[in-house]
């Protein structure tokens, strides 16, 4: 067996592991979500806030998992350091469950709307540490360097929202809170330079 096709082996498994984890995160977050005792829109109205957070983290959680599936589809290979790194990614992922039901519990008060958001934003911090071991891995000229790099503006950008968002929280909690679905908004269409370069590899 070649190196290269050692390689092609590890990345799907770390694909199918990858997905295996995100597919738990989200059965964790639904469960969460309890059923109400009573039968009648009152009985619905204390989950508001728990369902609205779950409903945000589940926007999250899809776009981790879309973005992830393209940026592995365009990296050439991996190596120990890409593992770790994804595991780095999963963890802090693994966390958004307790965070958003932290925040939805508590009526999205100040210090459960700061974690919640330090949580997303180590979650950018790890996919961004993935995508440049990626990059180095396929080479400073490979397509996936050029693509990443034309994209980069919208990581910038997320991280440094998040930390603004994760201050503002124990200020006004309510503008945090616009600032994670905004961020959410940005990031619903992956950036189709990634897509055109998964199709023509």
């Amino acid at each position: 067996m070649s190196e290269s096709e050692k390689f092609h082996i590890s990345k799907s498994r770390l694909e199918a592991f990858s997905d295996g984890v995100i597919a738990i995160i989200i059965t964790i977050m639904v469960l969460e979500i309890k059923v109400p005792h009573g039968h009648d829109w009152a009985a619905l109205k204390p989950l508001a806030p728990v369902f609205f957070t779950y409903i945000l983290s589940f926007i999250y959680i899809g776009i981790y998992w879309n973005n992830h599936h393209h940026l592995l589809a365009a990296a050439k290979r991996i190596n120990g350091a890409a593992m770790w790194a994804n595991l780095h990614l999963l963890f802090w992922l693994s966390l958004l469950p307790f965070s958003a039901g932290f925040m939805g519990e508590n009526h999205f008060e100040m210090l459960p709307t700061a974690i919640y958001g330090f949580v997303l934003l180590m979650a950018s911090i790890a996919y961004g540490i993935l995508a440049k071991i990626l990059i180095m891995l396929s080479g400073k000229d490979s397509a996936i360097a050029k693509a990443y790099d034309k994209a980069g503006y919208k990581e910038i950008l997320s991280t440094i929202s998040y930390l603004v968002a994760v201050v503002l929280s124990f200020f006004m909690p309510v503008v945090s809170l616009v600032i994670y679905h905004l961020v959410a908004l940005m990031w619903v269409i992956p950036d189709r330079r990634i897509e055109k370069l998964v199709e023509n590899k």
